[in-house]
């Protein structure tokens, strides 16, 4: 099993477009454990400048649950993410003391974010003005994956 991790992991750092190995470049390689896609599918509908820009799904025999992301890659605002769908249960998941932070230019951005990432997700903070910021909050969407939201405009 972990021989399959590293062989994953390896495939992944494999850049499909220029044909060589990555090894230069950082990317947030996010986790699932069989809602991938629908993830993936929702933070690209959230954010300009974003596209899905190769998936794969686990075929017939393949270890992984037929149908669900072997690989995805997408861009959140031009930065590059990757996502997959793991082959096995684990005794771990996202946790928030990894988060994305996200510095909205305007007060609806944020209200927005804010109303979609937490919609069946768990407000860790929630959306106010605090010392750092006019307006900010913290959550953990419904996938589990930790958002930071911070309003530009600070005090």
């Amino acid at each position: 099993m972990r021989n399959a991790f590293l062989l994953i992991i390896l495939l992944f750092s494999f850049n499909m477009a220029s044909g060589q190995i990555a090894s230069d470049k950082i990317s947030t390689f996010l986790m699932f454990e069989g809602d991938a896609e629908e993830a993936v599918n929702l933070y690209v509908s959230l954010f300009q400048e974003s596209e899905i820009v190769h998936i794969a799904y686990y075929g017939p025999g393949d270890q992984g649950e037929e149908g669900k992301v072997y690989h995805a890659r997408f861009t959140l605002n031009g930065q590059p993410f990757m996502a997959f769908d793991s082959p096995g249960a684990h005794p771990f998941t996202f946790t928030p003391s990894m988060s994305l932070f996200i510095q909205c230019d305007t007060e609806d951005e944020i209200d927005m974010l804010f109303e979609k990432l937490s919609e069946g997700g768990k407000v860790l903070m929630p959306l106010g003005e605090y010392p750092f910021s006019k307006k900010y909050a913290w959550v953990n969407d419904r996938f589990g994956v930790s958002w930071q939201l911070s309003w530009r405009l600070s005090l």
